[in-house]
């Protein structure tokens, strides 16, 4: 390992010539500094046959300069304190490092062996620095770590913020003041994400810095939702034609975000192509680097970076560092020339003399006054990396504090250290590990097992003055902890007509992305969510799916609670159903008093009254059962609607069936001496409707008892709404219920059909065959119809059914005898209905042996038989026939 340092150590000595501090001081310890004081430097011809020309660095960095100065300012403020290292003096040595990685190593050996162009056999392992401050880089501070790192001697550096280097098997040795950008391209994918800015472009430097920060933004923009249109590098080194062509991809794109996470060098390059090419209306967001760069901040830049947007370190402010920079002159140490160059780039003059006359610059006199002028020098108001590096010296000074036990001495404490000749760097780096004050700012000054600080960062806002300048507005505050827990105070941002940068409009609510073949997940199109699903905010990436009792609203934005039907009173349906069983309950009620009113009449009494009365109860209770059917279901709704409705009918059927073997059985008994009408006598009438009845009655309890019907509810017919209907329990009772009704109904028809052509003036046997046709003509065209009938309409098919088939029952038996009873009383009469049934009556005359003749008529009477039974005493005269 120290071979190949000392190889590398005579390869710079031998290509690079004699280099000297640009600043220096002595003291007990050596602090060692390494700033970007010059911006270019001249790239010798390397013809490997001469000895390489010295590298010639130019164009003073004002900014890097006042950390330069500022370094000097923390040394002497540590040497004049009684409280940090008291009898220690602090020494300095400052190189410039020219904002390249080959000066960067040039001044690392400077530092560690001094300025020998010689290695002489005196050399010792020993550096000449204790500590070193630096670079303002990321890829100058790891060219120097991979020198010094092997000593083991610790680099602070201010304004290095590659996350790559808190790798601290990499580099060990290394600390800094400033977060790693780690956190910055996190906080920036988010700042993006803020403002829904899903479609950006990015910039980078083509070094350490723009490459490891800019491949954590993309990463963690990708975690947002953010996509990158393009993703361009430049480069200090690389032709302005390259600068050139990055601009025309930004004015090509359609992304009108751009994020630039360069150093400033790079971003003056970009800067002045992007003025030749008046590119505008790009909204800049901007790394810590530039963001708050001061000589960015001008008329000439306004149009172009006026709105930026960008994450910074905070801002702080140093005592007595202004009047120390005014103090600068090179009348301090006139063999400086960086003094007299600054003094020369400040105040547009020249120290040398012009012996042609034709140098246009006045000559410096060295009396001008740096109070007079307004440049990043002199301009403290924006203190945020000149602290860094005030924070760094006193990181030094503490941590050599704790080594020397400045604190302590034995037993009695004093204001003096345990100084000691011999210490090794690793003992300044452990304590540098362990050191944790505060500054007179009342900062906390600490490093984490990554050698990092905490990460508290400003979000700028480049803002129009009222007097057209351009000032840095503080916006918000994100901090990280050490466990990475994020706050964010996101105050009012004010930027002017604020740009839209997506690739694709936003999905409103109701929508989903999905997602176009060929193009970044940002590239979508937007298709509405399915019925039953939707998507509550906008830009969602899929539907979300309600759950069984919701269905989604019009704009599919909210699930809303399902409708839920039944056949319900106040609805039309439920209206005309309900006044159709009324009116028929009412119908039936008239016929019942008509039949009441004239009960005595022949028609009424040959129509077997006790029977007709006993129907026309069962046909009301027909018409009213149907009104269970209607209204919400509950339990015992549906347990009485099909139970109330089988019984009722079954009576119904029963009584028609009584009346239909009635007639049948008055015609067929005709034999003389036949017994048949014994055995359907009106006791027997009653016990078979009775009968009849107990078997549906027995049928609905057996029912109801192992599975009765319940309210449920129906998502299976619609999905965007809910059937409140009632379910079967067990479908073969209700099938068995209507099975019997349809077995009796059958049995009614076949016998009346048999009964229709039996003589009569009014024969009732044809209207109780016309009642069954239509009964059963309605049941049998109900079962389809209730097997596909959806929803509420099922409900109102067997409500039809019920009514059509009492109407049919009511409208065949009793109206017909109605209209004879209202509008032709005269056909009420005994001789109308016996008509001609004289000719069909049969008489058989009995006699017996004590002389008397039993005359026994058998004649019809509309269906019922009327048996007269005379028996004539011959003894007698005038018999009269009952």
């Amino acid at each position: 390992m120290f071979v190949s340092v000392y190889i590398m150590f005579l390869f710079m000595l031998g290509v690079m010539g004699a280099f000297g501090a640009e600043e220096e001081a002595e003291g007990d310890i050596i602090i060692g500094g390494a700033f970007s004081i010059h911006t270019q430097i001249a790239k010798p011809l390397l013809s490997f046959t001469d000895p390489p020309q010295r590298l010639i660095c130019s164009r003073i960095h004002l900014r890097e300069f006042r950390f330069v100065q500022t370094m000097i300012f923390a040394i002497e403020q540590i040497n004049n304190s009684t409280s940090l290292l008291p009898n220690i003096s602090i020494g300095y040595k400052i190189f410039d490092s020219c904002s390249t990685t080959v000066s960067s190593a040039r001044a690392v050996m400077a530092l560690m062996n001094g300025q020998e162009r010689t290695l002489g056999k005196n050399c010792s392992s020993k550096s000449s620095v204790h500590a070193i401050i630096g670079t303002s880089d990321s890829s100058s501070t790891i060219a120097m770590l991979q020198t010094s790192g092997v000593f083991q001697i610790p680099v602070i550096s201010h304004f290095a913020t590659c996350a790559c280097l808190s790798n601290r098997r990499e580099y060990s040795s290394f600390f800094r003041t400033i977060p790693s950008d780690y956190h910055q391209s996190r906080a920036l994918a988010k700042l993006v994400k803020h403002f829904g800015w899903t479609w950006v472009g990015t910039v980078r430097s083509d070094n350490d810095y723009g490459n490891n920060g800019m491949a954590t933004f993309i990463k963690a923009a990708g975690q947002e939702g953010v996509c990158i249109e393009y993703s361009e590098a430049i480069s200090r080194t690389y032709p302005q034609s390259q600068a050139a062509r990055v601009v025309r991809v930004i004015r090509n794109g359609s992304a009108r975000v751009l994020v630039a996470f360069l150093a400033q060098v790079e971003m003056d390059m970009l800067l002045e192509e992007a003025m030749k090419q008046n590119l505008t209306g790009v909204q800049w967001v901007g790394s810590e680097s530039w963001i708050t760069a001061g000589h960015l901040a001008t008329k000439r830049h306004s149009g172009i970076l006026i709105g930026s947007l960008g994450f910074t370190i905070r801002k702080s402010k140093i005592p007595g560092l202004r009047e120390f920079l005014l103090q600068v002159n090179p009348s301090q140490t006139p063999q400086n020339s960086l003094l007299r160059e600054f003094w020369e780039t400040t105040f547009g003059c020249s120290f040398q003399s012009s012996l042609d006359g034709q140098s246009q610059s006045r000559q410096c006199s060295g009396s001008e006054r740096l109070d007079d002028v307004d440049n990043t020098f002199t301009d403290v108001s924006e203190l945020r990396i000149s602290n860094n590096v005030y924070k760094a010296v006193y990181a030094v000074a503490h941590a050599m504090h704790n080594m020397l036990k400045c604190s302590h001495h034995g037993e009695k404490q004093n204001q003096s250290c345990i100084w000691r000749d011999k210490f090794e760097p690793v003992q300044v780096l452990k304590n540098l590990q362990r050191v944790n004050f505060t500054l007179h700012s009342g900062e906390r000054v600490y490093f984490d097992d990554y050698g990092d600080p905490a990460a508290m960062y400003d979000l700028m806002n480049w803002q129009r003055s009222p007097t057209g300048e351009t000032v840095f507005v503080t916006v918000g505050m994100r901090v990280y902890t050490l466990l990475f827990i994020i706050l964010l105070y996101m105050l009012s941002v004010v930027i002017l007509q604020r740009p839209q940068s997506v690739c694709s409009e936003s999905c409103i609510p109701g929508f989903r992305q999905a997602v176009i073949k060929g193009k970044p997940v940002c590239c979508f199109s937007c298709i509405a969510c399915a019925a039953g699903e939707i998507s509550n905010t906008s830009d969602s990436s899929e539907c979300s799916r309600c759950s069984l009792e919701y269905w989604s609203n019009e704009d599919r934005s909210l699930c809303v609670a399902k409708v839920v039907e039944f056949l319900s009173f106040e609805e039309t349906m439920g209206t005309l159903l309900t006044a159709l069983s009324l009116f028929g309950a009412s119908l039936t009620l008239v016929v019942s008093i008509v039949f009441f009113r004239f009960r005595d009449t022949p028609l009424i009494r040959a129509s077997n009254s006790e029977l007709s009365f006993l129907l026309l109860f069962s046909l009301t209770l027909c018409f009213l059962c149907s009104l269970t059917f209607i209204g919400r279901p509950s339990d015992w709704s549906c347990m009485l609607r099909h139970t109330a409705f089988g019984i009722t009918f079954v009576l119904c059927i029963s009584c028609v069936l009584g009346k239909t073997i009635v007639v049948l059985m008055a015609f067929r008994a005709t034999l003389p001496g036949s017994n048949v009408m014994k055995w359907f006598g009106p006791a027997q009438r009653r016990l078979s409707v009775l009968a009849f009845t107990l078997i549906q009655v027995v049928i609905c309890i057996l029912w109801l008892t192992v599975n009765p019907p319940f309210p449920f509810k129906n998502m299976e017919h619609y999905k965007e709404k809910i059937i409140l209907e009632c379910a079967l329990g067990s479908p073969i009772w209700f099938w068995a219920v209507l099975g019997y009704i349809g077995l009796l109904a059958m049995l009614c028809f076949i016998l009346a059909f048999l009964a229709r052509k039996l003589p009569d003036n009014f024969n009732e046997a044809k209207f109780i065959t016309f009642s069954m046709l239509i009964f059963c003509a309605v049941w049998i065209t109900f079962i389809p119809a209730y097997v596909s009938s959806p929803g509420k309409f099922t409900v109102a098919v067997e409500i039809f059914a019920i009514l059509a088939s009492s109407y049919g029952l009511l409208f065949c038996i009793f109206v017909p005898k109605c209209f004879i009873i209202v509008l032709k009383p005269e056909l009420n009469t005994k001789k109308h209905l016996m008509g001609k049934t004289h000719s069909r009556c049969k008489i058989t005359l009995l006699v017996h042996q004590k002389g008397t003749v039993k005359l026994h008529l058998n004649y019809p009477l509309n269906a019922i038989l009327r048996d007269t039974t005379i028996r004539l005493d011959l003894s007698k005269p005038n018999i009269k026939m009952p």
